[in-house]
C-alpha cells in the first residue's frame, strides 16, 4: 500500500485526468452531461495535464541543477587528484631516467697512470676481437698484438682484429703526425727516439709488416688494417668487453668504458664506420709474399709491393730493415 500511494502522489494530477475524462466520457454516453459541461471537463482535464507537465519539467531542471552541482564537485576533486597522478607519472619518469643515467655512469669510468695498464691487460686476457684507431700503432706492435695473439694461441680460439693507422704513403698525414707529437713532447720518447716524419711513415710502414707477420705464424688471426690521410690524437681500443680510451700522454687522464651500456655500443659504430671510410690494406694476399721468423729486406719490400702499399724507390736496406725491427722487435714506448 505504501508503494502505491507513492506511485499516487507522484502521478497525481495524470490519474485524475484519466479519471475525469473517462467520468466525462461515460456520462457523456449515457447523455448525463450537456456539451458545456463536457467542453469544461476537457478544459479541468488540460490543466490538470499541464500542471503535470510544469511539475515533471521543474523536477526535472532541479534533477539537472543537482547533477550539474555534482559534476562541478567531483571535477573540484578529480582535478588536483589528476595532476598529482601526472605529478607522480612524471616523476616516476624522472625517477627511471635517473636510473638508466646512473647505469651508464656505472659504465664509463676515468682511469689514469696504472690504472690504463691494468684496464689493457685485462681487456687482452680473454678477448675474441680487438678494434684499434690511433696514430702509428707502436703500443699495439710492442704489447698488444704478440699479447693477444698468444692467448689465443693457448685458448685455441679465433681472434679478429681491426687497425687504423696514418697512411705511410701520405708524407703530408706522417708530417702533420710527427709535429703534433713533437709539440706535445719535445724530445725522446720512451723509446728513445725524437719523433720526425720518417720515424712516422717507417713506424705505420712496421704495423703493416707486423700485421702480416703475425697473420702468416697463426691461422687464426683474422686482421684487417686500414689506412687514413687524418690523424687523431686520441687512441681506443676496443676488446670483447671494454673499451680505453687513453691519449699519446701517459700521464693524462683516460676512459675506460665496459661492455653492456649505450656507450660501449656507439663507440664501436663509430670505430666501425671510421674503418669502412679508410683505405683497406689486401690481408688476404699476404700470404703471397712469405715473411720468414726475421724478415729480409727483399722480403719486405716483396710485401709491401703486394699489398699495394709500396716503399719509396729510393728507400735503402738500411730503411727497410729499420722498419723491420720495429715491426719484429719493437720498443714499448712506455715501459
Amino acid at each position: 500500500m505504501g508503494r502505491l500511494g507513492g506511485w499516487l502522489t507522484r502521478y497525481a494530477e495524470s490519474v485524475i485526468s484519466l479519471a475525469i475524462a473517462f467520468v466525462v466520457a461515460v456520462l457523456s454516453v449515457v447523455d448525463v452531461l450537456n456539451l458545456q459541461a463536457v467542453n469544461n471537463s476537457i478544459l479541468l482535464v488540460l490543466a490538470l495535464l499541464a500542471m503535470g507537465i510544469m511539475r515533471d519539467r521543474a523536477h526535472r531542471e532541479a534533477v539537472e541543477n543537482t547533477l550539474e552541482a555534482t559534476q562541478q564537485r567531483l571535477e573540484a576533486v578529480l582535478t588536483p587528484l589528476a595532476e598529482g597522478v601526472q605529478r607522480i607519472t612524471d616523476m616516476g619518469s624522472t625517477v627511471a631516467l635517473a636510473r638508466k643515467s646512473l647505469g651508464e655512469m656505472r659504465m664509463v669510468r676515468v682511469i689514469s697512470g696504472v690504472e690504463v695498464t691494468e684496464a689493457l691487460a685485462e681487456a687482452r686476457a680473454d678477448t675474441r676481437e680487438w678494434m684499434f684507431k690511433g696514430g702509428t700503432g707502436t703500443y699495439i706492435r710492442a704489447v698488444t698484438l704478440p699479447e693477444c695473439v698468444a692467448a689465443a694461441r693457448r685458448a685455441r680460439r679465433e681472434l679478429a682484429m681491426s687497425i687504423e693507422i696514418i697512411d705511410p704513403t701520405d708524407r703530408l698525414v706522417c708530417e702533420r703526425y710527427a709535429r703534433f707529437r713533437h709539440d706535445m713532447s719535445p724530445g725522446p720518447d720512451g723509446t728513445g727516439e725524437e719523433w720526425t716524419p720518417e720515424r712516422a711513415r717507417n713506424e705505420a710502414y712496421a704495423m703493416v709488416l707486423a700485421a702480416a707477420w703475425y697473420e702468416q705464424r697463426f691461422n687464426l688471426l683474422d686482421i684487417d688494417v686500414r689506412l687514413s690521410s687524418v690523424m687523431t690524437t686520441f687512441r681506443w681500443d676496443l676488446a670483447s668487453h671494454s673499451l680505453i680510451i687513453t691519449q699519446d700522454d701517459s700521464a693524462a687522464f683516460s676512459t675506460l668504458v665496459l661492455r653492456g651500456g649505450r656507450q660501449y655500443d656507439s663507440w664501436k659504430t663509430e670505430l666501425r664506420k671510421s674503418l669502412d671510410q679508410a683505405r683497406r690494406v689486401p690481408m688476404e694476399l699476404a700470404d703471397q709474399a712469405p715473411l720468414s721468423a726475421q724478415p729480409r729486406p727483399d722480403e719486405a719490400r716483396a710485401l709491401f709491393d703486394c699489398l699495394a702499399v709500396p716503399l719509396p724507390n729510393d728507400f735503402s736496406d738500411d730503411e727497410v730493415k729499420d722498419i723491420i725491427r720495429r715491426a719484429i722487435n719493437p720498443r714499448n714506448p712506455y715501459a
